[in-house]
C-alpha cells in the first residue's frame, strides 16, 4: 500500500492517523518497534479494548496480553524491516472468560515519504462466524453423504430381495410365457440393483462401468444359464465411468441385449459365447453385445421386434445414441453408439 501526498511528513502523518482512527474496519498503525501509533474505533469496539489504552503502547501489551503471540510478533518485525508482508495470517485469539475467536490478519509496510519513520498498517478480520458456518456446511454435507449411501445400500438390498422373489416365482409357474416375463423382470431389477451397489461403494456418485457390467453379467448368468460349460458371458470394458442416470440406462440396455441373446441365439442347448464390449473416447462411446449363435432369422415372422428391443431403442434415444443390429458369421451384433 502506498500513500503519497505533497504535504510535509507531519501533515501526512496526521492524515494517516486520522484515516486509521476513523476506519470502519479494525486497523492498527504501528511503528518500526511495533508500538501502536493509532487504532481504529472499530478495532477497540470489536475486541473490547479501551481506546485510551491503545496509542503509544506496545502491540503485544494490548488488552490483557492476548495479542502477545510470538509467531505474529516475528512476522510483524519482518514486515517492518521490509523483508516480508503478512497476507491472510490466521490465528486464534484466546482471552480469559471469553469465547475463542478466529482471525485473519494482513500487514504491510507503508511508504509515504517519511524516510526516518517506519510505519506498518495491520488489518484484522474476524472470521469466527464464517468458519463456524463452513464447519456446519461440511458437517451437513458429510451427514448427507452418509445418509445417501445408507439409502443406496438399503435400496440395493430391497431390489435384491425383489429379484430373488421374481426368480423363485419364475421357477414355480407352469406357463412358459409367464416364466419368460418373470425372468425378464428379474434381469431388469438386477441391472438397477447393480447400479445401486456401485453407487453405495463410491464417493463420487459415478459408476465404474467395467465392475458394474461384470457384476451385472454374473447375475444374469447365474439366473439364466443352467450350464456355464455350454454358454459363457465375457465382459470387455475400458476404464470408463458414467453418472448414475447414464449407468442405469446402459445397464438396462446390457440386460435386454444379453437376455435376448440367451433366449434366441442358442436354441436346442447349443453352445456359445456372448461378449459385452464398451469403449469410450472424448465423448464418443460404443456399447455392443455379440453372440456366436444362430443369427437373425430370415423369416420376418420370427424377427419382429419385441418389448426388449423397444426398451433398448428408448434407452438409446434417451442417451442420444443410435441402435443397430448386424449379422455376423456366425451370430449377431447388437450395438448402441453415441457419436
Amino acid at each position: 500500500m502506498t500513500i503519497a501526498a505533497p504535504l510535509p511528513p507531519t501533515g501526512v502523518m496526521s492524515l494517516g492517523l486520522a484515516i486509521v482512527s476513523t476506519s470502519a474496519a479494525p486497523l492498527l498503525l504501528l511503528d518500526g518497534t511495533l508500538m501502536v501509533l493509532a487504532g481504529s474505533s472499530s478495532f477497540c469496539r470489536e475486541f473490547e479494548i479501551d481506546p485510551a489504552t491503545v496509542s503509544n503502547r506496545p502491540f503485544s501489551e494490548l488488552g490483557d496480553g492476548e495479542w502477545n503471540v510470538r509467531s505474529l510478533s516475528s512476522l510483524l518485525e519482518a514486515t517492518a524491516s521490509g523483508s516480508a508482508d503478512i497476507q491472510a495470517y490466521e490465528m486464534d485469539l484466546k482471552r480469559k472468560d471469553r469465547p475463542l475467536r478466529q482471525l485473519v490478519l494482513s500487514a504491510q509496510k507503508l511508504d509515504y515519504g517519511d524516510v526516518e519513520g517506519v510505519r506498518v498498517l495491520l488489518s484484522i478480520a474476524d472470521v469466527t462466524d464464517v468458519r463456524l458456518a463452513e464447519k456446519l456446511r461440511d458437517d451437513l454435507l458429510r451427514e448427507k453423504e452418509i445418509l445417501l449411501r445408507e439409502i443406496q445400500h438399503r435400496v440395493a438390498n430391497s431390489l435384491q430381495i425383489i429379484a430373488s422373489i421374481l426368480l423363485q416365482s419364475a421357477r414355480k409357474v407352469q406357463s412358459e410365457e409367464t416364466r419368460s416375463h418373470l425372468t425378464l423382470a428379474h434381469g431388469r431389477v438386477m441391472s438397477i440393483a447393480a447400479v445401486q451397489r456401485q453407487l453405495a461403494a463410491t464417493n463420487a456418485g459415478d459408476v465404474e462401468l467395467r465392475t458394474y457390467f461384470t457384476q451385472l453379467c454374473k447375475s444374469l448368468a447365474a439366473s439364466m444359464i443352467f450350464d456355464p460349460e455350454e454358454i459363457s458371458i465375457k465382459v470387455n470394458v475400458d476404464d470408463s465411468v458414467a453418472t448414475a442416470n447414464v449407468s442405469v440406462s446402459l445397464g438396462l440396455i446390457v440386460t435386454e441385449l444379453v437376455i435376448n441373446a440367451l433366449k434366441h441365439a442358442f436354441p436346442d442347448q447349443r453352445n456359445g459365447k456372448i461378449v459385452v464390449d464398451y469403449h469410450s473416447d472424448n465423448g464418443f462411446w460404443s456399447l455392443s453385445v455379440d453372440d456366436d449363435g444362430v443369427g437373425i432369422p430370415d423369416d420376418p415372422a420370427y424377427s419382429q421386434p419385441g418389448l426388449g428391443t423397444g426398451i433398448v431403442e428408448a434407452m438409446a434415444k434417451q442417451l442420444d445414441a443410435t441402435f443397430s443390429l448386424q449379422s455376423l458369421s456366425p451370430g449377431t451384433r447388437a450395438e448402441v453408439v453415441h457419436a
